[in-house]
């Protein structure tokens, strides 16, 4: 594998190649930036043996951090009003605020220093009129985005998330760009990006096209599971509201106060005693709806949310798969469009004997081959990144067994605690019905209706 080309030649790589928009903070000059390659503390450790290969297990990441936002309520800005979060990282010990700006900011240089790794969609900006299951809503997508990113192998050991979870300065969106001025992407500070050619398997883009489709077919499994999960837990949620209110509307029809007619006078003692039974059943009922409530608030938390994050993390590969194809394949080849143009245009000019224009067209053949070398570096470290991102994709597979066991322990907890409670208001029942010479005559149990039949 030839060497990596020299900096004014890589410079005029970017600047020929890249047509997307500027990066939120221009890097230093590349000559700079390798200078600067081994002091950067926070750059990733290769792990011994074959680097390609990832050796890490679920628990391990996610024993890396955990990253807790919590809403702040509304201050009052010049104009409008703004919402701000207070961010901890278990890892770094700190707490600090954020407003979501400083999140926009954040993605945009981490996206800009890793543009071949995974970097999680942020949710959308706020929207006039933005209620609050919007913000909870959003609220909830900015820790599964933090999470994700303080759990990502590169990404944990790098400057910007330190600056991200622990600066408490005023500005921390100039901190991050000013981190940001100081080094090229990961291309151009890893060492082993000329020749990760070298660690691909022969067949990677066979592999690449399995694992895309494999990732797809998840993931739209994964979506219909996770519309499902949120429909249980709305269900719990709006039982709960249903019991609540049957209870209240049991006690209302107890502390009635209608006296009776005069011809139901002969009942006057049985519907008091139905109305003192009534209207003690609202307190069970009550302890129903909070059971109901809880189930339904457990599986949000504990099943909804584990998919979000595995989901989120799936259109993370899904969008890394985008960019690759989009981004360096395509600037790869349209250099290598422009080259073969500027060849024809030189055979052009030797034909019709222009020495100075023959000389300009070679000099700028060699710059854009060049260019080419370049592009096919980085086409190769994209493939490579993207084999580790595969794999990372494969670590978090086991999650799903999480996501089962919180679903199946909380369905079971549920039904244990509101059972109990059904039990103990079943006794309150019998005062309700009278049957022959005031003897009471209650609904029995199916399995009691089983034993008489026997």
């Amino acid at each position: 594998m030839d060497p990596l080309p020299s900096p004014a030649v890589a410079a005029a790589a970017e600047a020929e190649a890249d047509e997307e928009a500027d990066p939120p903070a221009t890097g230093s000059r590349t000559s700079q930036v390798i200078e600067q390659r081994d002091l950067e503390p926070g750059r990733m450790q290769m792990p011994q043996g074959n680097p390609l290969l990832l050796s890490y297990t679920l628990q391990e990441l996610l024993a890396r951090d955990t990253v807790q936002v919590e809403l702040i309520p509304e201050k009052k800005g010049l104009f409008l009003k703004h919402v701000e979060y207070e961010v901890s990282s278990q890892r770094f010990k700190s707490s600090v605020y954020r407003r979501y700006n400083d999140f926009v900011v954040f993605h945009e240089v981490l996206l800009h220093k890793f543009p071949y790794r995974m970097v999680p969609a942020l949710p959308p900006k706020r929207v006039l009129g933005a209620d609050r299951e919007f913000i909870e809503g959003r609220r909830r997508a900015l820790k599964r985005f933090i999470n994700l990113v303080a759990r990502h192998p590169p990404f944990s050991e790098d400057v910007l998330l330190k600056l991200f979870l622990s600066f408490s300065g005023s500005d921390v969106q100039h901190k991050l760009k000013e981190a940001a001025q100081c080094v090229g992407d990961e291309f151009t500070n890893c060492k082993l990006a000329a020749r990760a050619k070298d660690f691909l398997p022969a067949d990677i883009q066979t592999q690449f096209a399995m694992s895309r489709e494999l990732i797809r077919n998840v993931y739209n499994s994964f979506y219909k599971l996770r519309d499902r999960a949120e429909r249980i837990a709305s269900r719990a949620i709006d039982n709960a509201a249903d019991l609540l209110i049957f209870g209240k509307e049991l006690s209302a029809l107890g502390s009635d106060t209608t006296p009776l007619p005069s011809w139901a006078a002969l009942h006057l003692s049985t519907w008091g005693s139905l109305k003192q039974a009534l209207k003690g059943l609202s307190v069970e009922f009550a302890l129903l709806a909070d059971k109901a409530a809880q189930q339904g608030k457990k599986e949000e938390n504990d099943v909804v949310e584990k998919l979000n994050l595995f989901l989120d993390l799936l259109q993370s590969y899904k969008d890394l798969c985008e960019r690759h194809e989009k981004g360096v394949l395509h600037k790869h080849q349209r250099a290598l469009h422009k080259y073969g143009l500027m060849k024809r245009q030189m055979m052009s000019a030797a034909h019709g004997r222009e020495p100075e224009s023959v000389e300009q067209l070679e000099s700028r053949i060699v710059e854009q081959e060049n260019v080419i070398q370049t592009m096919e570096l980085r086409n190769y470290f994209s493939l490579y990144c993207l084999h580790q991102e595969t794999q990372l994709v494969h670590v978090y597979l086991p999650l799903t067994s999480h996501i089962l066991g919180a679903f199946v322990n909380s369905q079971i907890q549920g039904h244990k605690e509101m059972s109990k409670v059904w039990n103990d208001l079943k006794p309150k029942l019998s005062c309700l019905f009278a049957g022959p010479h005031s003897v009471l005559t209650p609904p029995r149990s199916p399995q009691e209706d089983s034993v008489c039949s026997h």
